[in-house]
């Protein structure tokens, strides 16, 4: 009985003198027993908790980023998700940071857009207070009308979330809802996903893939840097002021014909692909996958399954049969359509390239982004011939099993 407490020992003690001094050592040592055990339980408590399920401590939402570059294809690729039933989308938010603090550089601007991108992953719009403070409508907000969920319930009652929306009709009929709209839509999806062109490091979102209230996964969108140069020509006069923030020009427009731009948008698709295989941190596990726009629009409906799967979405028949439909357009799209999505054929489109850049400039682009073309997987070609040659494939087999998770460092 006089083992139960510490205080007992003491009261056994003074009852019989003859045995204090042995009862004074039995209590030290039910003090240290009581020490260890309380060690071992508060171990055994945080070796539980580590090692819980992940599916028990993550978010009810999705959340997705399409990580990619102008002129790559990342406006289709967001449509193939902005169309879909169970998804809030915007397009480029971060346009307002670059607008507003043009005159800083994309390095300076990194953290201003993570956490633009983390408030609207978290449906908090009022992110966008600091730079468009008079937010009074729908159509504040830049390329709002690509996103369906702007143009249906409960944002606009012109449509419903079922409808494959078209972005001229949702202009005409959604344009003067109230900005509040914007959050309530986002609240009521399961998933959220952000299409991006402003992160060149993927470093710069670990803060947000470690972030416990997002369940965040990230879509890489490549294209051959060929087919991107020829794209970006189309396009100078837009891209003027955002190759300036690229290349710290504090403000200056630019129009990059000595490939400065492409050469680190290059750098910027090597980092982050290698960052993301190359021994990555753990908490990157299964949250990333690479697409390269050739294998996409070669394959549309396999690689969008593969992209659907990796967000928990499935491909409905409405949305089958419209991915169909624009992919299977006429012609490779005319200039005045280079910031729109049109029924064209894909595959023609990813080869233009070859027919309208000259050897010389391919040769430019080539020296300047060759270890992305190598790593990314497309063929360098030595000579016009080869160049015009549209019987040679320069899309070379992708390696789908060219890394294993088991090989990431478990001390990240």
């Amino acid at each position: 009985f006089c083992i139960l407490t510490v205080e007992h020992f003491t009261l056994c003690s003074t009852r019989n003198p003859t045995s204090m001094v042995r009862l004074r050592i039995s209590s030290n040592i039910a003090v240290v027993f009581l020490m260890i055990q309380s060690g071992f339980l508060l171990f055994m408590y945080i070796r539980h908790s580590s090692f819980m399920p992940q599916s028990e401590e993550k978010p009810s939402r999705v959340h997705i980023l399409i990580l990619s570059s102008w002129r790559s294809g990342s406006s289709f690729v967001g449509q193939l998700f902005s169309q879909h039933p169970d998804v809030f989308y915007l397009m480029e938010p971060a346009w307002h940071v670059w607008v507003t603090m043009y005159q800083n550089s994309a390095k300076v601007l990194h953290m201003a857009v993570r956490d633009l991108v983390r408030s609207v992953f978290k449906c908090d719009m009022s992110v966008f207070d600091a730079y468009m403070p008079w937010k009074r409508n729908l159509s504040d907000l830049f390329q709002w009308a690509v996103s369906r969920a702007l143009c249906s319930a409960p944002a606009c009652d012109s449509f419903r979330r079922t409808d494959i929306t078209n972005e001229m009709a949702c202009k005409t009929l959604c344009g003067k809802y109230p900005f509040s709209k914007v959050g309530e839509a986002c609240r009521s999806y399961s998933h959220i996903v952000v299409k991006e062109v402003r992160f060149f490091d993927l470093t710069v979102l670990y803060p947000l893939l470690t972030d416990p209230s997002l369940n965040l996964k990230i879509i890489h969108l490549v294209r051959d840097p060929r087919a991107v140069a020829k794209s970006r020509e189309q396009s100078v006069k837009a891209l003027a002021r955002d190759n300036g923030i690229v290349l710290s020009t504090n403000g200056t427009k630019v129009e990059d014909s000595k490939y400065r731009v492409m050469q680190e948008i290059c750098r910027s698709h090597v980092q982050i692909y290698e960052t993301a295989t190359q021994k990555p941190p753990r908490f990157l596990k299964d949250r990333y996958l690479m697409i390269r726009f050739e294998d996409l629009v070669r394959d549309p409906l396999s690689e969008i399954r593969e992209m659907y799967k990796f967000a928990d979405l499935r491909l409905t028949p409405k949305l089958e049969s419209w991915i169909y439909n624009i992919t299977h357009g006429q012609g490779p799209g005319k200039k005045k359509e280079a910031f729109k999505i049109t029924s064209r054929d894909a595959v023609n489109v990813s080869q233009a390239w070859r027919n309208i850049l000259s050897f010389q400039k391919i040769k430019k682009v080539q020296e300047v982004c060759r270890g992305a073309i190598n790593m990314l997987g497309y063929q360098p070609v030595d000579s016009e011939k080869e160049q015009k040659d549209l019987s040679l494939d320069l899309v070379l087999p992708r390696r789908r099993k060219q890394f294993s998770w088991s090989s990431f460092n478990p001390k990240n």
